[in-house]
């Protein structure tokens, strides 16, 4: 048999305990002889699409952090008469709005700072002689307002990095056409000459701050793959970009950097301060995109850009990189429910679960768990199945359902007691939900149709929310009101789409990896947890999600369709159907951070 010495050139370390978990970790092997496993660890690493902005361009600004982008300024084209664009939009880690216009509408602008402490200057107004221009101004999360003028000629399409007291602009293309080395520090009123870049050019992928930036690529006359690092006062050359890159945008530290996209292309690249190795590409290929300038390599955001076959577009991408085990948790056995029944309602947590409902025929029977044993609770006012749940044992929410035919029907739990409260606009089943007694969310089921309505509960009355943008039934729901997770479910056909929900709107997520229906979920819309269902066969699969990819973990030991409560860590699954109904209970006890080592065989 080929061993690990044979296939990796390395023998496997024997350590006593597991190293402190971090990404110098990631890809190595060891064996805990105290536990006796042999254990790895992975990184996960994904770009994910995100909200479109409402203005397509490329050649803009950028600012600000993966949950709180700013975008300002760009190109339209081509759009007459002035392909150039003042808006600005505010990114909050789930969609774009409206903030406010720049003073001009103009391309190739820097960019850097915050959300609400940004800095645009110099770029492209579009009428010559004066077009190239040598402007500032400063964003204060609302407006801009002027601030003094760059010290050198007015130029375009250079980079930025920094904050609003502590910015470093460099490079760029001088009117009519050539390029500069001139690099510029702000010092959130004036604009002082720094170190001259060793390479004129444009069209960089930056990263850093004002005493240790990093320029990489870059174009002048055709695109290069020369690196350089700045201290704050001197460039220096450093290991080259494995291949040519123009046009590209970065994000992250001088020592922890992440270059994307450019000229066309979808690669991206991290440096860790000396080498350059390969991360997954962008779904976009594109260039002049612009980039939250105070992400990081572990959290970017990219956004708008140019694809030469369609021209400007409003893409926006997010990169995660997480330190986390596939294959981390385990499943025990649990306390039977007092009476078995599938298509029944959950709320609570683990150690304090809640089940009601079920059917068919339709049931009002109520229990709670402990964490070991099931009991007896108050009774439904409305017997129903295929019915929703949300909030905790002592303040549960059941809503929608059946009971023969559809009901609107909403009941709130006291930890004894069912009373009604407001009904649903829509009357359905087969939906799913999340959040509290107070703050939750129904969306999706089923009418005479599969619909993808929404619903927000306060506790007394429901209103209208954002339209899934997957119609389906028999689906799973996480999270809370303002920050909801569907996933899985029924259309027809079966589908694994995931979708997350903010400010009212529903955007994509990474799919499952198991396509399936009437599974169970629970957990926040950053830390999820997905198992059972059907396929249409039953099966025990289990998954976590971490905001941005679903993985694969330890599966059930009863594979059916069921529901479940709890979080990411501590999950429960009870009731449900294998080829009837049954009324085991199974516990989930998942990962407890995310750099936990995988435990690959024991001995």
């Amino acid at each position: 048999m080929t061993t690990y010495n044979e296939l990796a050139g390395l023998r496997v370390n024997y350590v006593s305990s597991d190293p402190t978990l971090n990404t110098g970790n990631e890809g190595q092997v060891w064996y805990n002889s105290t536990s006796g496993t042999l254990k790895s660890l992975v990184q996960l690493k994904a770009w994910s699409s995100a909200s479109n902005m409402g203005t397509a361009r490329y050649n803009l600004g950028g600012a600000g952090i993966q949950t709180a982008g700013l975008a300002f300024g760009g190109s339209r084209f081509p759009m007459p008469p002035n392909p150039r664009t003042n808006a600005t939009e505010e990114y909050s880690g789930y969609t774009w709005s409206a903030g406010g216009n720049l003073s001009a509408s103009i391309a190739g602008n820097f960019g850097f700072g915050t959300q609400t402490a940004a800095v645009s200057a110099a770029g492209d107004s579009g009428t010559p002689p004066s077009a190239f221009l040598i402007s500032t101004e400063e964003y204060d999360g609302s407006t801009w307002t002027a601030g003094n003028n760059m010290t050198t000629p007015g130029r375009r399409n250079g980079d930025a990095v920094g904050i609003l007291t502590a910015g470093v602009a460099f490079g760029g293309n001088l009117f009519p056409g050539a390029f500069t080395n001139a690099t510029e520090e702000y010092d959130g009123t004036n604009w002082t000459a720094g170190g001259n870049l060793t390479t004129a050019r444009e069209g960089f992928s930056a990263a850093g701050t004002q005493t240790a930036a990093l320029g990489a690529g870059g174009n002048n006359g055709s695109d290069v793959s020369n690196v350089e690092e700045y201290d704050g006062s001197t460039w220096t050359t450093v290991t080259s970009l494995p291949a040519v890159r123009g046009a590209g945008s970065g994000s992250g530290i001088q020592t922890n950097a992440l270059v994307f996209a450019g000229s066309g292309i979808a690669t991206s690249l991290q440096y860790d301060g000396t080498n350059w190795v390969t991360a997954p590409s962008m779904a976009t290929a594109r260039g002049g995109l612009a980039s939250a300038q105070s992400g990081t390599a572990a959290a970017a955001l990219g956004f708008g850009g140019y694809v030469p076959a369609t021209g400007a577009v409003a893409n926006t991408e997010e990169f995660n990189s997480t330190i986390f085990s596939p294959a981390t948790g385990a499943w025990a056995s649990g306390g039977n429910l007092g009476t078995a029944r599938y298509y029944l309602g959950a709320a609570g947590t683990q150690t304090a679960g809640l089940a009601f409902g079920g059917g068919p025929p339709a049931t009002a029977s109520t229990e709670e768990y402990n964490g070991a044993t099931w009991s007896p609770g108050g009774n439904l006012g409305t017997a129903r199945y295929l019915l929703a749940g949300a909030g905790i044992q002592t303040a549960g929410l059941a809503f929608g359902g059946t009971t023969g035919v559809n009901t609107a029907a909403t009941e709130e739990y006291d930890g004894s007691t069912w009373s009604p409260g407001g009904n649903m606009g829509t009357a359905r089943y087969n939906l799913a939900g999340c959040g509290l007694q107070t703050a939750a969310l129904a969306f999706g089921g089923r009418t005479t149709v599969v619909v993808a309505n929404t619903e927000e509960y306060d506790g007394s009355a429901w209103t209208s929310g954002g339209n899934l943008g997957t119609a389906r039934r028999q689906f799973a729901g996480a999270g809370i009101q303002t920050a909801g997770l569907a996933f899985g479910g029924e259309s027809p056909p079966n589908t694994g789409a995931t979708e997350e929900y903010a400010r009212s709107a529903w955007t994509a997520g990474s799919s499952l990896n198991v396509v399936r229906f009437n599974l169970a979920g629970c957990g926040l819309q950053t830390a999820a947890l997905a198992f059972g269902g059907g396929t249409p066969s039953v099966t025990g699969a289990t998954e976590l999600y971490d905001g941005t990819v679903w993985t694969s973990a330890p599966p059930m030991t009863t594979a059916r369709r069921l529901p479940g409560c709890g979080t990411q860590t501590a999950g429960l699954g009870f009731g449900g159907f294998t080829t009837a109904a049954v009324a085991t209970t199974e516990e989930w006890s998942g990962p407890q951070t995310t750099a936990t080592a995988s435990t690959l065989t024991t001995s």
